[in-house]
């Protein structure tokens, strides 16, 4: 169920109420008794990487998503120079 922000024209008064779709707004604030206003904020999903259009499915995207772990193989070797520190000192 959703969460919905509401904010008294009276009181200034700030709430948030979980609500169903079908539910009706809230429109009396439990703290004055003065009328509320259902406030908008920004969306909270954020989408990253690829796949989130048709496109992205396609020919390149597999490429890229084979690419990446070759490029964590060399940060294994970016480990090998750590080993010859330690027989250095030796």
């Amino acid at each position: 169920m959703p969460t919905y922000s509401y904010a008294c024209t009276a009181c200034d008064h700030r709430f948030d109420a979980v609500q169903s779709f079908s539910e009706d707004s809230l429109t009396i604030c439990p703290e004055c008794g003065g009328a509320l206003r259902k406030q908008y904020g920004s969306v909270g999903v954020t989408f990253h990487g690829s796949g989130f259009y048709r496109t992205d499915s396609r020919g390149k995207a597999g490429t890229k998503a084979e690419s990446q772990p070759s490029s964590g193989s060399g940060s294994s070797t970016s480990t090998s120079p750590a080993p010859a520190k330690t027989s250095a000192s030796n």
